[in-house]
């Protein structure tokens, strides 16, 4: 199958899709607080175009904080991980804890803790906790998959633990990480928006509560035009990462060559 039309596939599909919608919507005359069309939706879309706009800055500004910390923190704790296996036994339970434990049944806690005045920084920890497992736990795999004969002849020539971690073990893990952060950039979306429905307004408005907000006065058009902006920045956050993977591994791992095949 050409490119083009690896591309027009799903466009068609799409956009059949929402024609039968369309069509459906006015055979069976539904009402608009039950299922608008997809014209309803759009008409809530540029009516409320400030507003969502608004909404989706604060919630984006918060995904991107809590990616790039969650990247951070998952990072460097692998590498002490790979580095210090007491520090791995001790501290990694508490790690799957932290992923295991629903962030719905927390947020509640840390809202108390950091205050409603502060509800963007609860938001904030609650989709860094979100993100950060995904990432810690598959660069450490990454880490410790480097293979054991090149490790001892680096020891061999004299490299230190520096030079082994640098030249040999980053390299390996970097795909595992790549992998990672595209599950991690979805699941950092999702973490604000569920934690925008468990602790509700702040500060400043996000998406979540705007969806929120349009369900409590069954305004479900305006519900579809988050849902679809929602679906967008998810969709956009994926491909960036999947771009940012193939940009760095195309010229020598497998997986990309094989995809450009």
């Amino acid at each position: 199958m050409s490119g083009a039309l690896r591309n027009l596939v799903p466009v068609a599909v799409g956009v059949a899709v929402l024609v039968f919608w369309e069509w459906a919507v006015a055979y069976y005359q539904m009402p608009v607080y039950l299922l608008p069309a997809p014209s309803d939706i759009w008409k809530a879309f540029l009516s409320g175009l400030p507003e969502l706009l608004s909404a989706t800055w604060v919630t984006l500004r918060i995904v991107i904080l809590a990616f790039v910390l969650a990247l951070i923190s998952g990072v460097g704790l692998a590498i002490i991980f790979s580095q210090s296996r007491i520090v791995e036994i001790a501290l990694y339970p508490y790690a799957i804890v932290l992923q295991v434990t629903p962030i719905i049944s927390i947020a509640p806690l840390i809202v108390i803790w950091i205050g409603y005045d502060h509800i963007n920084t609860a938001l904030l920890i609650m989709a860094w906790i979100v993100a950060f497992f995904p990432i810690l736990a598959n660069t450490n795999i990454g880490l410790r998959s480097a293979d054991a004969n090149l490790i001892d002849l680096f020891r061999l020539y004299g490299a230190s633990r520096w030079q082994i971690l640098t030249r040999l073990q980053l390299p390996t893990s970097l795909p595992y990480l790549l992998g990672a952060l595209k599950v991690s950039g979805g699941l950092s979306l999702v973490g604000v928006i569920v934690a925008e429905f468990a602790a509700g307004t702040g500060n400043d408005t996000g998406i979540g509560w705007t969806l929120t907000e349009a369900s409590h006065n069954l305004f479900i058009a305006k519900m579809f035009a988050a849902l679809a902006i929602l679906s967008v920045l998810g969709v956009s956050i994926f491909f960036l990462l999947s771009a940012l993977e193939w940009a760095l591994l195309r010229r020598w791992h497998d997986s990309a060559i094989a995809r450009q095949k």
